[in-house]
């Protein structure tokens, strides 16, 4: 089953790019994922398997490396086109 999800990083400190970029690039390492990250957030898809142990490696190894941090993940059961802006109607 593949799933698209959406995390969110923030480091409780002053100094808190260096950990956020890290995070991000640790997250561009592991196998099998399409990732696409902005100003705000970063976007995921993949099967479950890889998406969800992608996101659980990486923040365990953040925590056990950073202060303390704040981590905001929704996870969809759906295969969304992350790197397609969506299209929207007009109302």
């Amino acid at each position: 089953m593949r799933i698209t999800a959406e995390i969110s990083l923030y480091p409780l400190a002053d100094d808190f790019v260096g950990d956020i970029r890290e995070f991000i690039r640790q997250l561009r390492r592991e196998p099998g994922l399409e990732i696409i990250s902005n100003q705000l957030s970063t976007q995921l898809r993949g099967e479950y398997a890889a998406v969800t142990g992608a996101i659980g490696r990486c923040m365990a190894e953040s925590m056990r490396q950073g202060g303390p941090m704040v981590f905001v993940v929704k996870y969809i059961s759906a295969d969304l086109p992350i790197g397609t802006p969506p299209r929207l109607e007009a109302v």
